[in-house]
């Protein structure tokens, strides 16, 4: 398990824990799949995992612009430097399958950015959306 309910902090928001909970879910059974060097898996949960980050970072991007967010582009700047480094992963995946790189960036770069953005930005935003 790469991130534990725990290590994820609850913010001022029910939607935005709620999509909290099917990251966590989704996120760890990649990493699992991951561990255990599962190519199929790997490759269906790679692609789940983007579709599954971008469709919860639009639905918080739609609450800050609704809400006129005034910190909205700096949050999502850092939904952006996300999505470039697991395009960026997931290229480099579709030509390699190498799941010690896939690991090392889950342990080393997506745990810590996921874990900070939630209690500094998302923390920061659930009082003023939806």
């Amino acid at each position: 398990m790469l991130v534990q309910e725990q290590d994820v902090q609850q913010v001022a928001n029910a939607m935005m824990n709620m999509l909290r909970e099917d990251e966590i879910e989704l996120i760890n059974g990649f990493y699992d799949a991951v561990k255990a060097k599962d190519i199929d898996k790997i490759d269906e949960l790679f692609k789940a995992l983007i579709i599954e980050l971008d469709t919860n970072f639009k639905t918080e991007e739609e609450m800050m612009d609704q809400s006129g967010y005034a910190d909205m582009q700096m949050h999502k700047s850092d939904h952006d430097l996300i999505r470039k480094k697991l395009e960026k992963f997931h290229k480099r995946w579709e030509v390699l399958k190498g799941p010690k790189e896939v690991q090392g960036f889950l342990e080393k770069d997506l745990k810590k950015w996921y874990t900070q953005h939630i209690s500094k930005w998302d923390a920061q935003t659930a009082p003023h959306i939806g």
